[in-house]
């Protein structure tokens, strides 16, 4: 699956197309908030950035470049990944963590803790 971005260039007013993959991701819901998985074959903690920007997260990953002479085979598609997603308000964004391992980085979205189910007691 592709997706296509604008970018704006720096030194013009020009706007380029840059195409991206999208990683396929898992949503989990845990007793504390959700776990977001997204897989990134390719991508180390060095290529990759996670933006937030009000209550939409941007996950951008970069992958490490081989050079012609040293593949000998190859059927994964060329390109980086970009995904964005709008979170809902009940997610605590302070709390939001992250973890990259073996091309799967695992996004760790809490709760905030008036959305948190709790158990109310019942006075005598």
């Amino acid at each position: 699956m592709n997706a296509v971005a604008k970018r704006e260039t720096e030194s013009s007013q020009a706007t380029e197309r840059v195409s991206y993959l999208l990683p396929t991701v898992n949503i989990y819901e845990t007793g504390e908030g959700y776990l977001l998985e997204a897989d990134m074959p390719g991508v180390n903690k060095e290529g990759l950035e996670i933006y937030l920007d009000q209550n939409e997260l941007t996950l951008l990953g970069r992958r490490t470049r081989f050079t012609a002479e040293t593949q000998h085979y190859r059927e994964s598609g060329d390109g980086d990944f970009r995904r964005v997603f709008e979170l809902d308000p009940e997610i605590d964004t302070d709390k939001i963590t992250a973890r990259v391992e073996n091309g799967v980085l695992s996004l760790q979205l809490a709760k905030r803790e008036q959305v948190k189910p709790r158990k109310i007691t019942i006075a005598d």
